[in-house]
């Protein structure tokens, strides 16, 4: 409640000395400030209380408070109400004033009525006869104008003035027209002149329109792009043009008419006049077009600076009409100024349809000419450049006669008088030349870049007149005589009548003779004829298959399907166009290309293929919506059938016989024999990979090198590179079985045991790096018992036999040279993968294929190591199995180790010498790590089967270790202390024997597990000279053991 009253009170300006106002506010009751006040219930109040004196005087002072505080709100706002009351005052007087000035002034307006009224007939016939002396003494001036007019008009014409030239000719044969003058005998000299000068107009608009159609004019393009701060000529101020291959989008590209000339001509417009010469009707000037040039995509082929809204140069002698005001408003570059200005002069004239009927006359030679031009100055630009090369090499002092193939490159490279004999091995189908990154490929990518760069700007200005000669010609009635020109391939033609209306010129037109001439063009780059167009894809492969790769020359017997055909007769315009026709028919030569490609042929297909994708592409976002259909067939679709159809399966039958006789020659699998003496990390620096894998590696990079120029076709190209590695693989692993084949190495790798035992050998995480798959990870005591499992199971297989081992070397180097092969062209599959898996078309296609190839690769290697580690473990058995034939009482101390002893080492060392240029140090501590351990194995082992052996027989067969011990150490890349801890508890356990027996039983219960149970009772079981044993030794023994 007192909430409610405060915020009613709590404007009143109440002074802060004076708050006992307020509060006294605060306790009288809402109920006085109601909006309809109810006075029964207080005088009932009063009337029922019992003390109405006290109530009576509560209201009396509470009637106070409010007047208090109502005197306190009028001391604060009588200022104001004093000056709003003069304010209102004022205002009642100026108005008092107003109405009576009013009212005067309608008095004054009557009287003024009433003068006009008695004069009004005598003004208007004044007024009538005043217009009819002016329009008299206006025609008089025009009459006297109209003789001056075609010198006028050749002045303009000289200045390049052609839309005000136009517009004076337009007007004069308007005015000539008119009622009262066509009988006036001396302007028909003057009519004559003007009909002539039409003609020579027409000529002088085509001849412009026709050089900034293909950037030859003073406004094109190109022209303007060369001005980079020099100003280009307008009335106060001018835009400038920076050309871009950039091309203009289709859905920012729009033609509206807004526009309408209109000169300084009568209320009745231009009527229509018929041709004097008999060339087409003439209907007056109609819309114009604007070019929306929006940027789209942050890419347009204009700049910023390039737009002008001043009056162009020339515009500039032009009288003001509703064009050139459109042409200050559009947000249009210089060129596409002047392009629209020319159309429109043509519309004025009347000739859209004779123009257009010119304008395709021309295209075909005129876009010859320009590629031809094109080529000549890259050869030009070329050969400049190559004589500045030359120059500076001979300045350097260096020398070439030539090319160098591939091979002596690659020799060059290497050390160590290393020589990379694989590539010569290497028959490629194509020269250095046409290889993917060769001289032929790039000139011909570069060469193809720059003609359709050129292509792209003619293209554009065709595009921006096909347009506007469009919306002319819907506006614009010919007559019976004007020439039309048909296409030969309806097809090329969606919308007949309008090409006939615009004499045939279109932009699908300009684009199908674009196309036309760029197939052509590919056509002689590729040495391709259109004989082949009904050759079968699977008939041209097996053609090929016939022929060798090696000497073939491909020409133009490969041939090719054509695409497309495009035809552009023409009809001939009658009494027009003589100067234009006279080249209309030149016979179409060559384009000159192999001055800067002399070899030629189908490999070139590949660099063809990206300029015409991104050529198309650009064609395509240039085309308006109604065109975008002509842009997604043609060029492309002729590229694209001829690489499926001709160089595809050309290449793969070259490739896969060139594959062929790399795998199948007889050096293919040779081990190089100059080998270095250390082992090479790369090719360069002597890395001995064997020449069938080395010549195969560099085909597969050859062919993978093509997905960079055709990334669409990355999945076919991955599919041949997987196809050869695939016949290279069998051919690797009938090799490796040529060598094992019934070896015992080979038949133990071969069961699942001993191969699950190799996996978890602590020397199998050597060959993790070259497996797919992680190994287990086991413990140290894990380790141990798995290397004494091993060695038992290669000790059952005692005796071995001489011939059931690998005793030529030539197949042990072979298997190393093999296993490294197979891991450096693994390697080089996944590091070519990844650099083209990014050019394919499917991410995932690549690595299903090539990666688990690389993978079958790196398990054959392995394969081959693990071999050797066999082979070398079943020799040293195969040696230190002699141990249980003879027996150790010796009558001297011999200072030789035994005869097998000093023949295993003796080979250890000379495999060592002999593996160690082709097998890394890694792999060579793998193979030759495991002796040790067999060895050790097999020489406590050997002690149960001997009968007796005395002090000095356990000293030579300590020394047999030591000197095992000396040739394993000699090897660098091996585990030395593996190896002495290995021998030293062979050495241990032949030093028991010499121990007494208390001794011995100290040393077990010292060393409980050193050796197992069966090893402590063949010390026992030996015949020791002078050793004794008690009877119960072997329950002793047990005792020690069993707890």
């Amino acid at each position: 409640m007192s909430r409610g009253r405060r915020g009613i009170f709590d404007g009143l300006p109440i002074p802060v000395d004076k708050s006992y106002l307020k509060e006294g506010l605060s306790r009288i009751d809402e109920g006085w400030a109601a909006a309809r006040f109810d006075s029964l219930p207080h005088v009932v109040h009063i009337l029922t209380s019992k003390d109405r004196e006290g109530e009576i005087q509560f209201l009396k002072e509470q009637s106070d408070l409010i007047e208090d505080v109502v005197d306190e709100v009028v001391h604060a706002y009588h200022h104001g109400f004093n000056k709003a009351i003069q304010n209102y005052s004022q205002i009642l007087r100026l108005f008092s004033e107003s109405a009576d000035s009013i009212t005067g002034l309608k008095g004054e307006m009557a009287e003024a009525k009433k003068l006009l009224g008695r004069k009004n007939n005598h003004l208007g016939q004044l007024w009538y006869r005043s217009l009819t002396l002016r329009h008299v003494l206006s025609l008089l001036d025009q009459v006297e104008d109209v003789a001056k007019v075609p010198a006028r008009i050749e002045n303009l014409m000289a200045e390049k003035q052609l839309y005000a030239a136009v517009q004076l000719h337009v007007q004069s044969m308007v005015m000539l027209e008119r009622e009262g003058l066509q009988a006036v005998g001396a302007l028909q000299d003057v009519r004559s002149d003007l009909t002539k000068l039409r003609g020579v107009l027409f000529y002088k608009i085509l001849e412009e329109l026709h050089g900034h159609l293909y950037n030859n004019g003073e406004y094109s393009s190109v022209t303007l792009s060369m001005v980079d701060n020099e100003e280009v000529p307008a009335s106060t101020a001018a835009g400038r043009v920076v050309n871009s291959m950039q091309p203009l989008s289709r859905r920012t590209r729009s033609i509206k008419g807004d526009n309408h000339i209109d000169g300084l001509v009568t209320a009745d417009g231009f009527p229509k006049t018929s041709s004097v010469d008999g060339g087409s009707s003439f209907d007056g000037p109609d819309d114009d077009s604007s070019l929306d040039m929006r940027e789209s995509d942050g890419r347009t082929r204009k700049d910023s600076k390039s737009i002008s809204r001043e009056i162009p140069i020339f515009l500039s002698c032009a009288a003001p009409d509703e064009f050139i005001d459109s042409m200050i408003k559009a947000d249009a570059p210089l060129n596409v100024k002047y392009l629209r200005t020319l159309v429109q002069c043509l519309s004025m004239l009347g000739k859209i349809a004779a123009a257009g009927a010119v304008i395709c006359q021309r295209v075909r030679p005129t876009i010859h000419d320009v590629i031809t031009s094109k080529i000549k100055a890259y050869t030009e630009e070329a050969s400049k450049s190559s004589t500045d090369k030359a120059a500076k090499r001979n300045s350097d002092g260096s020398h070439s006669d030539g090319p160098i193939p591939r091979f002596q490159m690659l020799k060059q490279k290497t050390k160590n008088g290393a020589s990379v004999m694989a590539a010569q091995l290497v028959v490629s189908p194509i020269s250095p030349a046409m290889a993917p990154a060769g001289d032929a490929q790039r000139a011909a990518g570069q060469l193809l870049r720059s003609i359709f760069e050129c292509l792209l700007d003619i293209l554009e200005n065709h595009i921006i007149v096909g347009d506007l000669l469009e919306e002319k010609s819907t506006s614009e009635v010919d007559n019976i005589n004007t020439p039309h020109i048909t296409y030969g391939d309806p097809s090329w033609n969606p919308d007949s009548e309008s090409s006939q209306a615009t004499g045939g010129f279109s932009v699908a037109f300009s684009l199908s003779v674009v196309q036309s001439e760029c197939q052509q063009l590919l056509c002689e780059i590729l040495r391709a004829t259109p004989e082949a167009a009904t050759a079968d894809a699977a008939i041209q492969t097996a053609r090929l298959a016939n022929k060798d790769p090696v000497k073939e020359k491909r020409d133009g017997s490969e041939g090719l399907s054509f695409a497309f055909r495009i035809t552009d007769a023409a009809t001939s315009v009658p009494n027009e166009g003589q100067g234009w026709r006279r080249n209309s028919n030149v016979p179409q030569e060559g384009y000159g290309t192999a001055s800067v490609i002399p070899d030629q042929g189908i490999f070139l297909a590949a660099s063809v293929y990206r300029p015409v994708f991104e050529f198309m592409n650009k064609i395509g976002s240039m085309l308006p919506q109604k065109y975008s259909q002509l842009g997604s067939d043609g060029l492309l679709a002729f590229v694209n059938n001829f690489l499926k159809e001709h160089f595809l399966p050309a290449i793969f039958v070259d490739y896969r016989k060139c594959v062929q006789q790399a795998i199948s020659s007889p050096a293919a699998f040779r081990p190089r024999v100059n080998a270095t003496l250390v082992y090479g990390s790369s090719v360069e620096h002597g890395r001995p990979v064997l020449q069938g894998l080395l010549a195969v590696d560099i085909i597969a990079k050859e062919v993978l090198g093509w997905v960079q120029l055709m990334p669409n076709y990355a999945i076919e190209l991955v599919e041949y590179v997987r196809t050869f590695l695939e016949r290279t693989h069998e051919r690797c692993r009938a090799s490796y079985m040529e060598a094992v084949l019934e070896k015992q190495s080979y038949i133990l790798l071969s069961r699942n045991d001993v191969e699950s035992l190799m996996r978890l050998e602590p020397a199998n995480i050597s060959l993790q790096n070259s497996t797919s798959q992680p190994e287990n990870n086991v413990t140290d005591a894990e380790a141990a018992e798995v290397e004494i499992e091993l060695s038992d199971l290669l000790l059952e297989m005692c005796p071995i036999k001489q011939e059931n081992l690998i005793h030529d070397d030539q197949k042990l180097i072979l298997l190393a040279s093999l296993s490294d092969s197979l891991e450096y062209l693994a390697d080089s599959v996944e590091r070519n993968h990844s650099q083209h898996s990014q050019h394919s078309r499917s991410s995932n296609a690549i690595p299903k294929g090539l990666a688990s190839l690389a993978n079958e690769y790196r398990r054959l290697a392995i394969d081959c190591v693990r071999v050797l580690r066999l082979e070398m473990q079943l020799e040293a058995i195969y040696h230190m199995q002699e141990m249980t034939k003879r027996e150790y009482i010796e009558d001297q101390d011999a200072e030789d180790p035994d005869d097998f002893i000093i023949s295993l080492t003796t080979q250890i060392a000379r495999r060592d010498e002999e593996m160690a240029p082709y097998i890394t140090e890694s792999k060579r501590n793998y193979v030759f790590g495991g002796i040790s351990s067999v060895a050790a194995n097999a020489s406590i082992k050997a002690l149960a089967q001997m009968k007796s052996i005395n002090l000095l027989g356990v000293q030579q067969i300590c020394r047999n270790s030591v000197a095992l011990e000396q040739a394993l150490a000699a090897i660098p890349s091996i585990d030395s202390e593996a190896v002495q801890q290995r021998l030293d508890r062979v050495r241990t356990f032949y030093e028991l024997l010499n121990l007494p027996f208390e001794s011995l039983l100290g040393f077990i219960a010292e060393h409980e597990y050193l050796f197992s149970a069966k090893e402590y009772f063949s010390v026992l079981k030996v015949n020791v000279p002078g050793r004794e044993i008690p009877m119960d030794a072997e329950r002793r023994i047990s005792q020690i053991l069993g707890h």
